[in-house]
């Protein structure tokens, strides 16, 4: 039983001298890889992705995650977008010695049926499914905002149509849950035996992003709940305190956090890293 922690380290900073540096001070050995420099992993040129994969080597930090922002375009977008994403992660795979990618899925601005949405959206995804598994990628969606995949009765079709254990997984996000007002432990009851991955991102009753922890979002209740049940798999600090740039492309939702906010990123990146690994501590988590 291991948690392999990682952490979104472009929010410390966008060049990977920096995510390494901040990693390093942190004591976390793995980094999602979402922004290098002005690019998004899901279109980073192979020259620049070599570079960085050399750099990342030299650190001994290994990627433990794409953060692609897969399935984060609307229903009405053509679905070609996203498929020449998951193309390029595939010829990035073994520069990274990465195979797991984030996604997401799927806007309504229009707002089209719920119907029309669930399909469109789950078509979408078993879609992205069966050319990962072709491509030697693994999926793992996350529950997010305003996308379908938002509240948990969209999680659940989710894990019951899409998710098959082996391209494709589920990520458990405290924050987005708390964001949307559902009960976040009720919805770790529910999905718990279905998750394969976790995000650690908190909030409080204003919708502040907090350290993790010290929030509304029951992290330390569902944490010591997973240390109970022996549950495995990638844990990934993704802390949202500023908006960084990096936070910013994101979409985010919520308030970046007024005690923190005149700190550097990578002062505020430590402040979090610290924070997600005491309360790991705490519940007796197996790092590894």
């Amino acid at each position: 039983m291991v948690w392999a922690l990682s952490a979104f380290a472009d929010e410390a900073g966008p060049e990977v001298d920096q995510q390494i540096a901040a990693l390093l001070e942190a004591g976390i050995p793995r980094v999602d890889l979402r922004n290098v420099g002005p690019h998004n992993i899901s279109a980073l040129p192979l020259d620049l992705a070599q570079q960085a994969a050399r750099k990342l080597a030299q650190a001994k930090i290994k990627v433990g995650m794409f953060g692609s922002p897969i399935g984060k375009i609307d229903i009405a977008d053509p679905f070609d977008i996203d498929m020449q994403k998951l193309e390029h992660l595939g010829k990035l795979k073994d520069v990274f010695g990465c195979a797991a990618v984030r996604i997401f899925s799927y806007y309504n601005k229009a707002g089209r049926a719920a119907d029309a949405w669930a399909h469109e959206s789950l078509s979408r995804l078993k879609k992205l499914r069966d050319r990962a598994a072709q491509l030697g990628l693994v999926l793992y969606h996350e529950n997010e905002r305003h996308i379908f995949g938002d509240r948990l009765d969209e999680n659940q079709r989710i894990a019951q149509e899409v998710r098959d254990g082996k391209s494709f997984l589920t990520i458990f996000d405290f924050d987005n849950y708390n964001q949307s007002g559902d009960n976040v432990w009720h919805n770790w009851e529910v999905l718990r035996d279905r998750v394969d991955g976790i995000h650690l991102k908190d909030s409080d009753a204003q919708k502040q992003h907090v350290p993790v922890g010290q929030g509304t979002g029951q992290v330390k209740k569902i944490l010591a709940d997973a240390v109970a049940r022996k549950w495995q798999g990638p844990m990934s600090l993704e802390p949202h305190l500023v908006h960084s740039s990096a936070v910013m492309a994101t979409g985010v939702g919520g308030q970046a956090n007024d005690q923190l906010k005149n700190l550097p990123p990578e002062k505020v990146f430590q402040v979090a890293a610290k924070a997600a690994k005491q309360i790991i501590a705490e519940v007796g988590g197996p790092l590894g």
